[in-house]
C-alpha cells in the first residue's frame, strides 16, 4: 500500500481528487477522435436542422462514453506493460493512481448505461456502437498483438464512427466517403505504428510485441501507398458524392493536412498520439477548421 501511496506521488496524482483521476483514466483529450461522427450531418447541411444537430451531438456523447469504457479496459490490461513506457507510466492505472480493481466496474457499469441509451435512442445505432465495443475488446485482447490486423482494426473504429453519425441522423454515407475515412485512418495508424517502432529501437518502447513484426522500411512504403490511395480517394469522392463538383477545391486542404502530417512524423518524430498533433499542431488545426469552414460555405452557397 505504501509502495503505491509512493508511486502515486512520484507521479503527480497525489493533489488530484478522485473525479479528476477518473475522468483522467476515461482519456478525454481522445474524444477528438469521435468528432467524425458529424461528418454526415456536415455532408448534409442542406437538410440539416435542430433536431439532426441533438442527434449528432448525443451520437458523439455516446461514442465518447463508450470509447472511454474501452481506454479503461485497454489501461487495466496493459498497466503493467504501460508502465515501461516513457509516456503512458503516467497515466491513472499505471502509475497506481487508480486501484485496478475498481477501474473495470467503473467501466463496466459506464458501458452498461450507454448502450442501453444507445438502443432506446435508434436501434441501428446502437449495433454499431455494440459492435464498436466488441471489435475494440477484441483488439484490446488479443488483435493489436497481430500484424497488420491491428492496423485494420483501428481503422475500422473510424469507418464505424462515421457510419454511426450517418444512422443517428438518417442520413446514408456514400462508399466513397467510407472508404476515405477507412484510408484515413491507416494513414494515422501507420503514423503511429511508426513513432512506436522508433522508440522501440531507442530502447523505450519494448511493451508492445507487435513492433517487432514491424520494420521501418516496411512501414514507410505501407505509409506511402495509403497516402496515395487516400488522396485519389478523396479527389474522386469530391468528383462522385452526387454534391457540387466546387467540393474539389477542399482538396487543396487535404494535401496540406497530410503533407504537414507526414512532415511531422519524418521530421519531427511525433505522430505517436494523433490527437495530441490536432490540438497542439496549430497549422493542422488550422487546417482542420478551414477545411470544415469551406465544405459548409460550398454546400451551402455553391451545391448546383
Amino acid at each position: 500500500m505504501s509502495q503505491t501511496k509512493a508511486q502515486v506521488k512520484l507521479e503527480g496524482w497525489e493533489s488530484r481528487s478522485v473525479p479528476v483521476r477518473y475522468l483522467a483514466l476515461m482519456r478525454p483529450r481522445q474524444w477528438t477522435k469521435n468528432l467524425l461522427v458529424f461528418a454526415a450531418l456536415i455532408f448534409s447541411i442542406q437538410q440539416a436542422d435542430m433536431q439532426m444537430l441533438y442527434q449528432a451531438v448525443a451520437g458523439f456523447v455516446l461514442f465518447c462514453l463508450v470509447s472511454s469504457c474501452v481506454y479503461v479496459l485497454n489501461d487495466y490490461v496493459d498497466r503493467e506493460k504501460d508502465r515501461l513506457h516513457p509516456e503512458k507510466k503516467h497515466r491513472p492505472l499505471a502509475s497506481g493512481a487508480i486501484h485496478p480493481q475498481t477501474a473495470p466496474l467503473f467501466g463496466f457499469v459506464l458501458l452498461m448505461c450507454c448502450v442501453v441509451l444507445a438502443f432506446r435512442f435508434n436501434l441501428a445505432f446502437g449495433f454499431v456502437l455494440a459492435a464498436y465495443f466488441c471489435i475494440n475488446v477484441l483488439y484490446s485482447l488479443r488483435l493489436k498483438h497481430v500484424v497488420i490486423i491491428d492496423l485494420l482494426i483501428v481503422a475500422s473504429g473510424f469507418v464505424l464512427r462515421a457510419v454511426g453519425g450517418g444512422l443517428v441522423i438518417g442520413v446514408p454515407l456514400t462508399p466513397w466517403f467510407l472508404l476515405c475515412t477507412m484510408l484515413l485512418a491507416l494513414f494515422l495508424a501507420i503514423g503511429k505504428r511508426r513513432h512506436e517502432s522508433l522508440l522501440m529501437q531507442n530502447g523505450m518502447g519494448a511493451h508492445r510485441k507487435v513492433l517487432e513484426s514491424y520494420s521501418m522500411e516496411m512501414l514507410n512504403q505501407m505509409s506511402g501507398i495509403v497516402t496515395t490511395a487516400t488522396i485519389m480517394s478523396y479527389a474522386l469522392f469530391t468528383f462522385t458524392s452526387g454534391r457540387t463538383i466546387h467540393l474539389m477545391w477542399t482538396l487543396i486542404f487535404v494535401l496540406y493536412g497530410v503533407f504537414r502530417y507526414l512532415y511531422l512524423i519524418h521530421m519531427e518524430g511525433k505522430g505517436g498520439r494523433p490527437e495530441k498533433l490536432l490540438l497542439e499542431d496549430k497549422h493542422i488545426l488550422m487546417t482542420v477548421v478551414l477545411y470544415g469552414f469551406s465544405v459548409v460555405c460550398i454546400l451551402l452557397f455553391f451545391n448546383k
